[in-house]
């Protein structure tokens, strides 16, 4: 048997390794880091014989306490469920516009609102319900259907051009392609422009009034304000939801982009569709 190399400077015998001339002193551990190991072999043998912890073929041992982390959720959600079973039925029971008078039924109505806005709506509006082109924005003012508590209830209950919902809401822009030359085009969208910002080119505005008022005045008023009731927006303000610009403009009217929104109620049922109209009311454009 080979004579095991001592250190000679600790006098402690090495392993037997070596790397490069450096050897490894075999020094032991110190004892209480033993017994602290040990004592945590015996903790996880007996939390596996205590709790579900070694995987089967389909599925785990039940441990002797018969605890089960699914049956711990399960119980909490339905405990909560409980406790919010009144409030949904004071929801269910009352009018948007009541639920916002009640402090208690808004926040609650404005929290679970929002939890099935980010499911439901925000792929289209976006998390934060700043929409983006083609969507509109949920926090501003402005409001093709109307932005009271009541209005966007209806909205979301009957859809925008939802061929499912017999009472959805319907506007249709006709295209002009075959009702003004591309000139008139021009001179209407550089008049629409004038509304907010600066045309291209001024001397195009006299005629595209004149234009305007002939072709797009009946459905989006003499002003240009718009009519909430055909879903026809307001031209006067610098809010675009299909594009900014006279290009964006002469498009629109060339072939007309129409959007549609599903119709909730029936998808989501009439609770949360009002938990939904009320966090939308809520976000600092409701009116």
């Amino acid at each position: 048997m080979a004579e095991k190399h001592v250190d000679e400077l600790s006098g402690v015998e090495t392993t037997g390794h070596e790397w490069d001339g450096i050897r490894e002193l075999n020094n032991p551990m110190p004892r209480w880091w033993v017994w602290t190991f040990y004592l945590t072999i015996i903790w996880a043998i007996g939390y596996a014989i205590a709790y579900p912890s070694i995987p089967l073929l389909t599925e785990s041992t039940k441990g002797l306490l018969g605890y089960s982390s699914r049956a711990e959720v399960a119980s909490e959600m339905a405990d909560a469920k409980a406790a919010q079973a009144g409030l949904l039925d004071r929801i269910a029971a009352s009018s948007v516009d009541q639920i916002i008078a009640d402090p208690e039924l808004s926040t609650f109505a404005i929290a679970a609102g929002a939890s099935a806005f980010k499911v439901n709506c925000a792929q289209c509006h976006g998390t934060g319900a700043a929409g983006g082109p083609g969507y509109p924005n949920l926090n501003d003012d402005d409001w093709l259907w109307g932005g009271s508590a009541d209005q966007i209830y209806t909205t979301l209950v009957h859809g925008i051009r939802d061929t499912q919902d017999p009472d959805t809401r319907v506007s249709e822009m006709p295209s002009f392609i075959d009702m003004l030359t591309p000139e008139q085009m021009k001179q209407t969208a550089a008049y629409v422009m004038s509304l907010s910002e600066t045309p291209s080119d001024a001397a195009l505005v006299e005629p595209g009034k004149q234009l305007f008022a002939e072709n797009c005045a009946a459905c989006h008023g003499e002003d240009a304000k718009g009519n909430r009731d055909l879903g026809a927006p307001n031209l006067s303000d610098a809010i675009w939801l299909k594009g900014k610009g006279e290009a964006a403009i002469i498009a629109q009217m060339r072939a007309p982009k129409h959007g549609m929104m599903p119709a909730w109620q029936a998808r989501l049922g009439d609770t949360t569709v009002k938990q939904l109209a009320v966090f939308v009311h809520s976000l600092g454009g409701g009116e």
